[in-house]
């Protein structure tokens, strides 16, 4: 009876194992390159992708504070009057005491939303140049600033 070892696979199957084996994978270089290339188009896209975030916030909060200088007309129209500083914003979805002909809410909501940058809108009537002044405070959500951190405002 011949000696047959069947433990051991032929030659050539372990051959074609291995060779199968290191094809199957990555090498450490072709997964540095990805990282590199990955980085590099990051580097290039990520600014301009925040550069319009940026902008679309600011363009987000010019139109609602247009939305608000309409809903503030509908008001005006209604009680004859535009609300008072202390009254503010708040004074388009609920009734000011005293406040006989008022028809709202003005807006869709049934709260004055913040802005973009989660900030309370800051109203003041009369204002400078129009009989009332509607303010986003900008990013930095303090008064003045530059870039994206400037005032947005009606006026």
């Amino acid at each position: 009876m011949p000696f047959i070892d069947q433990g051991c696979p032929p030659l050539r199957q372990t051959q074609r194992r291995t060779r199968r084996d290191r094809r199957a994978g990555f090498t450490l270089v072709e997964l540095l390159v990805v990282l590199v290339i990955l980085s590099l188009v990051m580097g290039l896209v990520g600014p301009r992708v925040i550069g319009y975030l940026t902008s679309s916030r600011e363009k987000a909060a010019r139109l609602q504070i247009e939305s608000f200088a309409t809903a503030l007309d509908l008001f005006y129209l209604d009680a004859g009057r535009y609300p008072t500083t202390s009254e503010g914003l708040g004074a388009l979805v609920k009734r000011p005491a005293g406040l006989a002909n008022w028809s709202g809410p003005y807006t869709s909501k049934d709260t004055i939303p913040a802005d973009p940058w989660g900030n309370p809108y800051d109203y003041k009537t009369p204002g400078q140049k129009a009989p009332y002044t509607i303010t986003s405070l900008g990013a930095d959500g303090k008064k003045g600033g530059t870039g994206d951190g400037a005032d947005i405002s009606n006026e």
